[in-house]
C-alpha cells in the first residue's frame, strides 16, 4: 500500500462537500425541526460530529432560503465582562450575517450605554436582525459549553426562551430560531426550570454511525486498498462503536497501511 492522500479527514469539521460525510438520522431531524421553527440543541460528547452536522445543516437551510449565522462561543472568551461578552456576540452576528455595511456596532452600542447588555442583544435582534433580514433566521451557537463559567449565563438562556415567548405577541419572532451545540447537559447550562429554554426545545440525539449510514461515504476510500472493504468497514465500526472521529481515523490508517491494534471496548 502507498501513503498517497486519502479521502478521510481526521479531526475538525468536515467541509460541506466532504465525500466522507455520513448522513445520520439526526441530519433530517434537525433540518426538519429548524425549518418548522423549533428551538434545537445538540449536546453530546466531543468528536461526535456536532460541528460537521452544523456545517451541513446550515448549507441545507441556506439552500432552502433561510438566513443563517454561526458563532463559536469560545472565541468570545470566559474572562470578560457582560458588556464585552454581549458586544462581542452582537459583533459576531453582524459579521456572520454580513451586515457590516449597514450597521456599525460601536456607535450603536454607545447610544445605548445606559441600558443593560442583555437589552443590547434584545434591541439588536428586534431593531436590526428582524428588520434588515426578511427571511427566516437561524442562529447557531457552537461550543456553547464554554459559557458555563460565565456568571450571567442564566440570563442569556432565559433570553433565548423569551424570544420564543414573544412569538405570541410579535409575529416577527416566529422567523427567529436558535440552535445550540456543545459538550454539556441542559442542567450544566441552566438549572432554573422556570427560565430554561431546554424544556421547550428539541433535543437532537447524535449517535454513532451505523453500517448503513457509513457504507456509502466511507467504503469508496477503502476500495482497491483492502480486501473486502465492506467487511473491513464493519470491523472498524465494531471497534469504534461508530464514533465519527475514530471511524475516520481507522479508515485512514487502513488505507495508509498503518498497523492496527484492536481497541478495548
Amino acid at each position: 500500500m502507498t501513503n498517497q492522500p486519502t479521502i478521510y479527514q481526521v479531526g475538525g469539521s468536515l467541509p460541506n462537500n466532504a465525500a466522507t460525510y455520513a448522513v445520520r438520522k439526526a441530519d433530517q431531524e434537525i433540518f426538519d425541526a429548524l425549518m418548522a421553527g423549533e428551538f434545537c440543541y445538540v449536546l453530546n460528547s466531543r468528536q461526535m460530529g456536532k460541528s460537521s452536522l452544523r456545517v451541513k445543516t446550515m448549507q441545507r437551510l441556506i439552500e432552502a432560503g433561510v438566513a443563517c449565522a454561526s458563532v463559536d462561543v469560545t472565541q468570545i472568551g470566559n474572562f470578560v465582562t457582560s458588556e464585552q461578552w454581549y458586544a462581542s456576540l452582537i459583533k459576531s452576528l453582524v459579521n456572520s450575517f454580513k451586515l457590516s455595511d449597514k450597521f456599525k456596532v460601536l456607535p450603536w452600542l454607545r447610544e445605548r450605554k445606559q441600558l443593560s447588555p442583555l437589552m443590547w442583544l434584545g434591541e439588536f435582534i428586534e431593531e436590526v436582525l428582524l428588520s434588515e433580514i426578511p427571511e427566516n433566521i437561524v442562529i447557531f451557537l457552537d461550543e456553547i459549553d464554554s459559557i458555563i463559567k460565565v456568571e450571567f449565563k442564566d440570563d442569556f438562556f432565559a433570553f433565548i426562551r423569551s424570544c420564543y415567548n414573544k412569538r405570541a405577541e410579535n409575529p416577527a419572532y416566529k422567523r427567529l430560531n436558535f440552535c445550540l451545540l456543545g459538550v454539556a447537559t441542559p442542567a450544566d447550562l441552566i438549572q432554573d426550570k422556570q427560565r430554561t429554554p431546554f424544556n421547550i426545545g428539541r433535543d437532537i440525539d447524535l449517535t454513532g454511525f451505523t453500517f448503513e449510514e457509513a457504507k456509502e461515504p466511507l467504503i469508496p476510500g477503502l476500495e482497491g486498498k483492502v480486501d473486502n472493504p465492506e467487511q473491513v468497514l464493519a470491523e472498524i465500526l465494531n471497534w469504534t462503536g461508530g464514533q465519527p472521529f475514530l471511524t475516520q481515523k481507522l479508515c485512514k490508517l487502513m488505507v495508509d497501511g498503518s498497523p492496527l491494534t484492536p481497541l478495548n471496548k
